[in-house]
């Protein structure tokens, strides 16, 4: 309600104009020196109110009722002598501040005279200054209310909202302000995670496997584009289930997907290469960085399909280098090897195969593997706990190259059978082969180097080894025809000698 139109319906107005301008001042003075004589005794009042500052009690006033409902009471408190006309000037003295209008206070009481039965308050020109102050007060609440409530919002959203609301104050009720959109020409600085990301993202893949079978089983899985030719560089055990009559895709993060077939797979490195089988124009490879100068404390960068969630990006550091790690294949098969990069940056199920990148965007290793609370490793759906391995991209790098030459993976070896159960004393070369073959093969490299059956090797190239597992990993980061020394123990000495490396190619 409007206490203008509450002014314009008090009688009385328009006769003002005719009553001499003159009589009426004399009368208006005398009451105000009684006023102070009569308000000493009854000083009590006055100062009660005066002692609340006008700031608080003005938005009392308004908050509790409209100025027209809010009059009779001090007309029911006090009755309409001169005295209680200073009284009920009191209220509107406080909230004159907040509305700029005390001029026309003191004319409302003195001319025309109030009614016995009207209170000051409703003169008519009293309510008339307050009419645009009430709007304006309660805005100011609406404004308060609008600020609390953006701010928790977001914080830029909120300072425009109360930037409008102070302007539109004036009369605009609207407080709405629509945020602009980021620039088209905004860039993150390179080298920043979400400039490498932006790079590296159009060139990773997410996989799907179906294998042959009738249930047209499969999985998910990650890989990245190795050549401009359509290689796709990715873990064996990803596209295992699909390698005999199944069926591959890649995804990329434009949404486009393509049909894709293996070229080749190496089940004990678990590393594969498929190829695209309408590989589009403009295929952009990730760069392949050097994994042997990694360092510790290095920032990674993994970006993968966890749990089928396609283009994730997740940071972390190099936790450790030369971790031994065994993993499967995900068919039950052959375990693979590796001797790992490990990494704190989140790694789940469905990042197998994509790219652990460093801080300049440049492929390090392959994700391949996690440590989870099962206590085991390789794929579990238990989830990253912050244990991820991946296979350093030297070692990967090396295998897609025969893979794509020959379709076939070549290992090196030693020529000998190591126990793989017993951990912490070293790898100790078996009594008997498989298939009770001799474990030492007979002009072998282990027979070249002076090995026999019983010997406990506990140091290759340098790293020190607490078991078979370990001593596989080591040896399969070198090729066939490398010089390696080797540390072994006989009889309770150490002896050390070097080993050239043979290979071995296939998985069977």
């Amino acid at each position: 309600m409007s206490t203008e139109n509450e002014g314009k319906a008090v009688p009385g107005d328009p006769a003002a104009p005719s009553v001499p301008p003159t009589p009426p001042v004399p009368p208006s003075a005398p009451p105000a020196p009684e006023a102070g004589p009569t308000s000493g005794p009854e000083s009590n009042p006055a100062p009660t109110a005066q002692e609340v500052p006008a700031t608080q009690e003005a938005p009392t006033v308004r908050a509790a009722q409209p100025p027209h409902a809010a009059q009779p009471a001090p007309a029911a408190a006090e009755p309409p002598t001169a005295s209680g006309a200073p009284a009920s000037h009191a209220a509107p003295a406080h909230a004159a501040p907040a509305h700029a209008a005390p001029a026309h206070a003191a004319p409302a009481g003195g001319w025309p005279p109030p009614p016995p039965t009207v209170p000051s308050w409703g003169a008519p020109h009293a309510p008339v200054p307050a009419a645009p102050a009430a709007p304006r007060k309660r805005t100011g609440g609406l404004v308060a209310a609008v600020l609390a409530a953006a701010l928790v919002a977001g914080g830029i959203g909120g300072g425009i909202g109360y930037w409008a609301a102070e302007r539109g104050d004036d009369g605009i009720s609207s407080t709405t302000v629509s945020s602009g959109e980021t620039p088209a020409s905004f860039k993150r600085d390179p080298g920043t995670v979400a400039a490498v990301a932006a790079t590296a993202l159009p060139s990773v893949g997410t996989i799907k496997a179906k294998s042959g079978g009738s249930q047209g089983e499969g999985g998910t899985g990650t890989g990245f584009v190795y050549d401009q030719e359509g290689h796709i560089l990715t873990n064996n055990h990803v596209v295992a289930s699909a390698a005999d009559g199944g069926t591959l895709s890649v995804t990329f993060s434009d949404g486009k997907s393509y049909d894709a077939e293996v070229v080749g797979r190496a089940e004990g490195y678990d590393v594969a290469v498929l190829k695209l089988t309408n590989a589009p124009k403009g295929l952009k490879p990730l760069p392949l960085g050097d994994s042997d100068k990694v360092a510790v404390g290095d920032s990674t960068i993994a970006i993968g399909a966890p749990f089928g969630l396609s283009n994730t990006v997740t940071t972390g550091i190099i936790s450790a280098k030369n971790r031994p790690v065994a993993s499967g294949d995900g068919t039950g098969g052959s375990n693979s090897y590796m001797s790992a990069l490990q990494t704190d940056a989140s790694i789940n199920p469905g990042n197998s195969g994509g790219p652990l990148l460093d801080a300049s965007g440049a492929v390090i290793g392959i994700n391949s593997a996690i440590q989870s609370t099962s206590g085991g490793f390789g794929q579990s759906q238990a989830g990253s706990i912050g244990l991820g391995f991946a296979i350093p991209v030297n070692q990967a790098k090396n295998v897609a190259q025969q893979l794509i030459k020959t379709g076939k993976p070549v290992y090196p070896v030693i020529g000998a059978t190591v126990n793989m159960n017993d951990k912490g004393e070293g790898a100790e070369i078996a009594e008997r082969g498989t298939g009770s073959t001799p474990s030492v093969t007979p002009n072998g490299p282990a027979a070249k180097a002076g090995l026999k059956p019983g010997d406990v090797i506990t140091g290759f190239g340098g790293h020190q080894i607490d078991s078979g597992p370990t001593l596989i990993s080591e040896i399969w980061t070198h090729k066939p025809g490398d010089s390696v020394e080797i540390t072994y123990e006989r009889d309770g000495r150490s002896v050390t000698t070097t080993v050239v490396l043979g290979e071995r190619t296939g998985d069977s």
